[in-house]
């Protein structure tokens, strides 16, 4: 009787997370296929083009609603408009309507009329069509250069001149005399003098490039009659959706995915992709497991191999146990008070002294909160380590000391290898844990939108102290907090979709090696 509840349990769990998991992935990735434009033409008159979302009928109406994407939120203010189908007059597909992919105000639908340069018309009609695609790469390729220019040259004079500043803080603060303080002063000045002169050369030839971009304009149309001119430059993509076969909307659907996981936040995080919160979450959670992994092996060593049953052992047990129950943002409490506050306090007035007030360690930084999610796992990782520690023969133990090893050679060569199953399952758990939390991570470094990633080419290359982004605190922004949470509600189920997809990966890479070292320490006993 139990064997046949516990299997019934264990299908209708499987069923239970299977459906889940379709259901996100169902609703994560319809969000990057093209859906078809619809133009519908009501009893009054108007006119209305977009993608149909959703449809709802009410019990008993003969007639339901239908909930479009009408796009041109720059136009409308608006995303979505319900349409009335008692309404509807007709309602067409057109094959010469535009979806424009945007940088900014969410995508354009409607019709292209003309590209101009100035006053001069560059291409229109039925011509527009196959100039166009020409022209988006070449503004792609303009954006890249510009953005490399911003983040090169330009930043690095920029970076020289905070460091300028920062030197004379040094001087200001040093105990020199005040001869010596003149004479490094006006040696600052002067360098910061020719650094100020080459930043404004940079700076006139980044607004040349950026007028440059800014020349080439699109004539548009909206559904209504309305026209617009926009910046060619902030047209990212321009496709015809009812124009295209099977074949080129399944490529498109691809390349979403691959802007998605490639391309950084757009438009408070609704738009553009995650690769920064992908990176920021990957990073954290290598670091966390670095910091933990040592701290649970040596607890669970001692425990395990070296005390003696005993007050002190059962306390320390006592307290592992107490931290697996805590709740996750009292950890983010204290990781903000001790880590935050008193570590990164202490390492700023001792370091980084001409730096205050503005704080360098001294404030939420992603080295904080692995950190703090080390403490979070840590009891994981005790434990598991502890029952691979247990499940180590004792002959192999008594085998290594006869053969003439030390306790603590046996301990290193033999017990600790062959318990690395045991340890690599609870660097699996606590890596699933880490990646999802977000509570304490939001008091202690994680942020909206971070402007630089913690790793770059300037010395010391890694950052520790940067804030950071996370998919699990994506989520939470874009479904919750995003200004337009109805049309980012899709992005919601995307990014889920894809913290399920890392962690999944994270883990099966640690559970292969797992198996491998079981294969290997099995065949060993053998």
């Amino acid at each position: 009787m139990m064997t046949s509840l516990t299997a019934g349990a264990l299908a209708i769990s499987i069923v239970l997370i299977v459906g889940l998991l379709a259901l996100i992935a169902s609703r994560g990735l319809a969000v990057f296929w093209p859906d078809d434009l619809v133009e519908f033409t009501l009893a009054d008159g108007s006119r209305v083009l977009g993608e149909v979302h959703q449809e709802e009928i009410e019990p008993g109406a003969e007639h339901g609603e239908l909930r479009v994407k009408i796009g041109n939120r720059d136009l409308t203010g608006l995303d979505f408009r319900w349409v009335d189908e008692s309404e509807v007059v007709s309602r067409r597909r057109p094959r010469d309507a535009w979806v424009l992919e945007r940088l900014e105000w969410g995508n354009f639908h409607g019709w292209m009329i003309e590209v101009r340069r100035g006053a001069t018309i560059l291409a229109d009609g039925n011509v527009l069509a196959d100039v166009l695609p020409q022209l988006i790469a070449e503004h792609s390729e303009q954006r890249r250069r510009v953005l490399a220019f911003e983040r090169g040259e330009l930043g690095d004079v920029n970076r020289e001149i905070e460091e300028a500043r920062l030197d004379r803080r040094r001087i200001e603060i040093s105990g020199a005399s005040p001869a010596e303080r003149a004479r490094r002063q006006a040696a600052v000045e002067a360098r910061t003098e020719g650094l100020e002169a080459r930043y404004a050369l940079l700076a006139d030839r980044l607004a040349g490039m950026q007028r440059d971009m800014e020349r080439e304009t699109l004539v548009v149309e909206a559904v209504d009659g309305r026209r617009q001119e926009l910046p060619l430059a902030h047209v990212l993509r321009a496709y015809r959706p009812d124009a295209m076969s099977g074949l080129q909307k399944l490529g498109l659907f691809f390349a979403h995915i691959g802007e998605f996981v490639s391309a950084d936040p757009r438009e408070s995080n609704t738009e553009g992709g995650v690769f920064p919160a992908i990176f920021g979450t990957v990073m954290m959670v290598f670091m966390m497991s670095l910091a933990v992994v040592p701290l649970g092996v040596i607890v669970a060593v001692y425990l395990r191999e070296y005390a003696k049953d005993g007050v002190l052992v059962r306390i320390v047990r006592i307290a592992v146990n107490n931290l697996a129950g805590v709740p996750s943002i009292v950890f983010g409490v204290f990781g903000l008070g001790f880590f935050v506050y008193f570590l990164g306090g202490s390492i700023d007035t001792l370091f980084y002294p001409e730096r205050l007030p503005a704080p360098t360690f001294g404030t939420g930084g992603i080295l904080w909160a692995s950190l703090t999610l080390a403490l979070l796992t840590l009891p994981v990782v005790i434990v598991a380590t502890e029952e691979g520690l247990a499940s180590v023969p004792s002959t192999l133990r008594e085998g290594s000391r006869a053969l003439g090893a030390t306790r603590l050679e046996t301990l290193v060569r033999v017990t600790l290898p062959a318990a690395a199953p045991g340890l690599l399952t609870g660097v699996i758990l606590a890596m699933a844990r880490a990646a999802g939390e977000v509570a304490p991570l939001m008091i202690v470094g994680m942020v909206k939108l971070a402007p630089a990633l913690p790793v770059d080419s300037h010395f010391p290359f890694v950052h520790v102290e940067r804030k950071f982004m996370h998919l699990g605190f994506h989520i939470f922004d874009v479904g919750f907090q995003s200004p337009n949470v109805e049309a980012a509600k899709p992005l919601a189920f995307a990014t889920t979709l894809l913290i399920v997809l890392l962690v999944f990966a994270m883990s099966l890479s640690a559970i292969v090696v797992r198996e491998r070292l079981r294969s290997r320490f099995r065949g060993q006993t053998v």
